[in-house]
């Protein structure tokens, strides 16, 4: 998937005169974190989020420094924060220069540049026209959406199977002699484990696996250094 199959159409925009008040009434109103900031040409300049509002006067919450950490940070840090804190229009809180994606990006690389960046939307731009928005929410609902595809013609129960084993495998935490069974779709594991996030790490891999319809636990975890043997969650209950 790329970014003009789940982003947000149409977004709503505001200018950098907007008032900081009516900018936050927007937010409110039409529950969304950020808003894209367009200058009367119709140019992306910013972005104004939720975050832009936690440090302002009204509310108290501007920043109290002594004065000598004042005179370190020196008088251009301590003016543009008073603005931050005190400005009545967007242009005083807004982030300048946002990082943007094209239409074609890949989710991949939607999500390495939130991560990398720490931001939770990218403007989508078609050259310089904005065309939309890809937010968290998006990728959240991207993820949803996966569950109703449309099914692999080919899952049946060796192919499952094949899958599993091949994706596993090529993995550094694979089970020692790992196995595989399954029936009319229901997964059965076998193998010994020396961590539990393996444990977690095979039952993921087979939940993807097209055509999986349930997962059952039997790996065994064995400690290295004292040969300490633990059977599955699963089967302890069992016989229990």
């Amino acid at each position: 998937m790329r970014a003009h199959q789940i982003m947000t159409k149409d977004c709503i925009t505001v200018t950098p005169h907007t008032t900081i008040e009516k900018a936050a009434k927007i937010m409110l109103q039409t529950h969304i974190s950020g808003l894209p900031v367009l200058d009367d040409a119709g140019m992306l300049v910013g972005i104004v989020s939720e975050s832009d509002f936690l440090r302002r006067s009204e509310i108290g919450t501007g920043r109290k420094r002594s004065a000598w950490l004042q005179f370190f940070l020196g008088p251009g840090k301590v003016a543009a924060e008073f603005v931050h804190e005190r400005g009545r229009r967007v242009e005083d809180v807004m982030t300048v220069g946002p990082i943007t994606v094209d239409e074609e990006t890949p989710l991949e690389e939607l999500v390495r540049l939130m991560e990398k960046n720490d931001i939770k939307r990218l403007p989508v731009m078609s050259g310089k026209t904005l065309k939309g928005i890809v937010t968290r929410s998006n990728l959240l609902q991207a993820v949803a959406s996966m569950a109703h595809e449309i099914p692999d013609p080919t899952a049946d129960d060796d192919h499952i199977r094949d899958r599993i084993v091949w994706t596993v495998n090529q993995t550094d935490w694979r089970p020692i002699g790992f196995e595989v069974t399954v029936r009319k779709g229901v997964v059965h594991l076998h193998g010994i484990i020396t961590t539990d996030k393996a444990r977690q790490a095979t039952i993921v891999a087979a939940e993807n696996t097209a055509g999986v319809k349930e997962v059952h636990d039997h790996l065994c975890f064995v400690d290295t250094y004292s040969g300490f043997y633990v059977e599955s969650p699963e089967d302890v209950k069992v016989a229990s």
